[in-house]
């Protein structure tokens, strides 16, 4: 079905009137902005940039359009669409991520050796899928759309993964690639307007709480009991950090966790993930984009930390990392004055990433997709410039290894 045909198709559904048909217009219409939008983001893409997998973390642009439509294809056309002829079974083993319920996959670190399926036989599945989903919700059941709902939120997680991936693999080349000489981060702090924002604490609630879209792990809402507590209003940045290191952050084991110290020698890092040095100067100076290399900003907020950088900041600056609970109520309490919340960077908490009290995944293989984490990650809260509009929540739970650094990740102190 061609794109004119979808929009007839919603237009027929919104005639019907009733509120069941106006969800199901209303999905069909984000389903296809959604699924043209994962599309559009390889449209500056070179073919060979669609098999490039930087590290075993990472995954290919390609395969990131893939897995998505796998995610349509397994747990919603194969077993409610009748009629429909369900994808090669070796795509299935290739495309699927994790799901250990529905079998075998192809090992994670080897994605970039996936030359085929071609990027057209993909882009050709991923028509077939969204005329099946059409079709599929065109009834309305509330299951299914719930399900489908899922999937497109699902879907801009990989949107947002795939630039951070693409942001990995061409920090590795020496040509240094350009993706978008526009998609650089440009938000700056203003140091002259920072302050702590005061906390009451006591007995609240966090978690989810409406009637919208939300992930299992964003619930049940549950009360919580806070000590007294500060949040700085902005973010740090290069400035900040650049006196961190200036003062031997990086050689001063006392500020680092013991684990975070091993994991720092051993890949000897010196500064944040894509920061450079110029040429014969000890000075950072430049920082690798998605716009290339550019100019390190000293107003910027420092981006791209592990957590173990993270905390080993704030140690230093007599401070620490909020709680996941402490950034909820602050942005709760104080809206708009903390600054850079939303459509800036993801910010580290010091909150392990566990389940909420009360937590069940749902059943069956989709009751894999966040439950199975929650162990050795931590959790980061907020978005950041490369999540997709209206992706963004107060109550959003990200979570990564301490170790990890190469997402857009960045932090926001608490006393």
């Amino acid at each position: 079905m061609s794109v004119k045909g979808y929009r007839r198709s919603i237009r027929r559904h919104r005639h019907l009137g009733s509120g069941r048909a106006r969800t199901v217009a209303l999905l069909l219409d984000t389903r296809l902005d959604v699924r043209q939008r994962s599309e559009a983001l390889i449209a500056r893409l070179e073919p060979q940039d669609l098999g490039l997998q930087g590290m075993a973390d990472a995954s290919p642009p390609k395969w990131h359009l893939a897995h998505t439509t796998w995610f349509f294809d397994t747990f919603l056309l194969q077993p409610h669409l009748e009629g429909y002829e369900p994808c090669d079974p070796v795509w299935s083993y290739q495309f699927n991520s994790y799901y250990e319920a529905l079998g075998e996959r192809h090992p994670r670190p080897q994605r970039g050796m996936l030359s085929r399926p071609a990027i057209a036989e993909i882009l050709a599945w991923r028509q077939r899928v969204d005329n099946g989903l059409t079709r599929l919700l065109q009834d309305g059941d509330p299951a299914l759309i719930s399900l489908a709902e899922l999937g497109l939120h699902h879907e801009q997680q990989h949107q947002e993964l795939l630039l951070m991936d693409l942001l990995d693999g061409f920090s590795r080349q020496p040509l240094e690639p350009i993706y978008d000489p526009h998609a650089d981060l440009s938000t700056v702090v203003d140091p002259t307007s920072a302050e702590w924002l005061p906390c009451a604490g006591g007995l609240t609630d966090i978690g989810y709480q409406g009637e919208g879209f939300h992930f299992d792990n964003e619930t049940p809402r549950h009360k919580v009991w806070l000590e007294p507590f500060t949040l700085m209003s902005q973010l740090v940045s290069n400035a900040d950090y650049l006196r961190f290191m200036a003062d031997g952050g990086y050689q001063r084991p006392e500020l680092w966790m013991s684990e975070g110290w091993a994991v720092l020698q051993q890949r000897g890092w010196q500064a944040p993930r894509y920061w450079r040095r110029e040429q014969a100067s000890e000075h950072w100076t430049q920082e690798f984009t998605l716009a290339g290399r550019q100019p390190l900003r000293p107003e910027a907020p420092v981006r791209h930390l592990s957590w173990f950088e993270a905390d080993a900041y704030a140690r230093w600056c007599g401070a620490r990392l909020p709680s996941e609970a402490e950034w909820e109520v602050a942005r709760r309490e104080h809206g708009d004055r903390l600054l850079q919340a939303h459509r800036c960077l993801w910010q580290w908490t010091a909150s392990p990433y566990r389940p909420y009290p009360g937590f069940q995944p749902v059943e069956g293989a989709v009751g894999e997709y966040n439950g199975k984490f929650m162990s050795s990650q931590f959790v980061l809260r907020g978005s950041c410039w490369l999540t997709p509009r209206g992706h963004e929540r107060d109550s959003y739970r990200n979570f990564f290894p301490p170790s990890s650094r190469w997402m857009a990740s960045g932090l926001r102190l608490a006393r």
